[in-house]
């Protein structure tokens, strides 16, 4: 490909942080699922990812994975604190 003026045709943009995008992963994936290892690992990657990044690329989906992550782990202790006010997980089981 021909380029012009001396300027390359390639992207030199930044690259958005790998630990941003596992946040978020981590996090949607974790609120699916409801697990309780998700939720934290979205928590903690995002919020080395937003240290990372700062305002560049990927903080915003630092952010996102947080959020995400902190709902997974609100949800997740509501669910256990109402399992255990209705006798543990005997509705569940079918026992």
């Amino acid at each position: 490909m021909a380029s012009y003026g001396g300027h390359s045709t390639a992207s030199t943009g930044s690259r958005t942080n790998g630990l941003a995008i596992a946040s978020l992963c981590c996090g949607i994936i974790g609120l699916f699922l409801l697990n309780i290892v998700l939720g934290p690992l979205a928590i903690v990657f995002g919020v080395v990812a937003r240290r990372q990044a700062g305002v560049r690329s990927g903080a915003g989906m630092a952010k996102a994975g947080i959020v995400l992550g902190v709902v997974d782990v609100v949800l997740w202790v509501l669910l256990m604190v109402i399992a255990a006010s209705n006798g543990g997980f005997s509705w569940y089981v079918g026992g």
